[in-house]
């Protein structure tokens, strides 16, 4: 089989996305430039679909290694922060079948959380959580069932799954223009199910601000 008709991994995507990240941070790509590579990207299937993506960006071997993107806490800390993020370990399933799922208070999220429910609900609360890194991403697969994102004010959702009989409402979470707001993108699809992402304030007794 030629290399470029090989199905692409969530490691591969994940390395073009890091690569398409920092060269929005260098200025090479626009953030329009940016957010359409990246659609791109989570409707590729093999490695030939991934090349074109970063095919005029430079190389990034021989530079010196950047530091590591502080977590963000949306309630909490730096410091405490730090400590949830040195348990990550890359990537977080959640699955609900025939059944329900859950996360809110304080919780770690991963660079990546695949989300999987199948005639079942799954809701997740990112008032009082950890994330790993400035911009995450939750790979949805919602199937005659529902998602429940709720957000704090000033978190930007990217909406970039592919709904069929279904649908993504993200009511203004995507309008959020603060180039260092907290993201969480949502790729996959949803099928005869719905996803809703609403934004609200802390929780009683919580505390304002990242």
């Amino acid at each position: 089989m030629e290399p470029d008709h090989i199905r692409a991994s969530d490691a591969d995507r994940d390395r073009v996305a890091e690569r398409l990240r920092e060269a929005l941070a260098e200025g090479r790509l626009t953030r329009e430039e940016h957010e359409e590579r990246l659609e791109s990207l989570y409707r590729a299937k093999t490695i030939g679909e991934l090349a074109p993506l970063t095919r005029d960006l430079p190389a990034t071997a021989g530079r010196a290694p950047e530091p590591q993107e502080d977590p963000v806490g949306m309630t909490v800390t730096s410091d405490e922060a730090r400590r949830l993020a040195a348990g990550s370990q890359g990537r977080e399933n959640i699955v609900a079948v025939f059944g329900g799922a859950e996360r809110a208070g304080r919780w770690l999220v991963e660079p990546r959380t695949n989300v999987s429910t199948m005639f079942g609900g799954i809701d997740l609360d990112f008032r009082e959580a950890v994330l790993t890194q400035r911009e995450v991403i939750v790979q949805c697969a919602v199937i005659f069932g529902g998602l429940q994102i709720t957000v704090p004010y000033g978190v930007r959702v990217v909406n970039a799954t592919t709904a069929i009989f279904g649908g993504t409402s993200t009511h203004g979470t995507d309008s959020v223009t603060d180039p260092n707001a907290p993201t969480i993108r949502l790729t996959g699809t949803c099928l005869f199910g719905g996803i809703d992402v609403r934004a609200k304030g802390p929780k009683k007794g919580g505390k304002r601000g990242y």
